[in-house]
């Protein structure tokens, strides 16, 4: 069974260690405890977490998208220069970094501090685990 310490299991989330234990107490996740006796979330309590957390925060109205993987956050850098636009994206624990025409930018009028979404469809994603000690 995979487990992760409260930490580590806030973390994963993007939230504080206070919000994890916040939902613990509401009855929204629960602690076990591991061989040591350290209090963790079961790895899979917290897939499901995550899994509906995404849910509502894909919830955008009336419009359909094919595309599953939506970043909210703030624009943190924004570089305009000739026909190309750099846009920066601090996406709670992800920092997301596009390429779009000056002109988009400016009609988003798109700045440093903006909310904005990245929406990514892609038809390759390649997928990292940290390896055992063990290995």
């Amino acid at each position: 069974m995979t487990h992760f310490r409260i930490g580590e299991a806030a973390s994963l989330l993007g939230v504080s260690d206070d919000t994890l234990r916040r939902w613990v107490a509401d009855g929204i996740l629960t602690l076990g405890h591991d061989a040591s006796g350290r209090q963790v979330v079961d790895g899979s309590e917290l897939a499901a977490r995550a899994k509906a957390m995404a849910t509502e925060a894909s919830d955008v109205g009336d419009v359909r998208r094919s595309a599953r993987n939506r970043f909210t956050g703030l624009v943190t850098h924004l570089e305009i220069d000739g026909l190309m636009a750099q846009v920066e994206l601090q996406c709670g624990p992800h920092r997301v970094i596009t390429l779009m025409s000056s002109e988009a930018a400016r009609e988003m009028k798109l700045e440093v501090g903006s909310k904005a979404v990245a929406v990514v469809k892609a038809t390759m994603v390649i997928l990292e685990t940290e390896r055992d000690a063990a290995q």
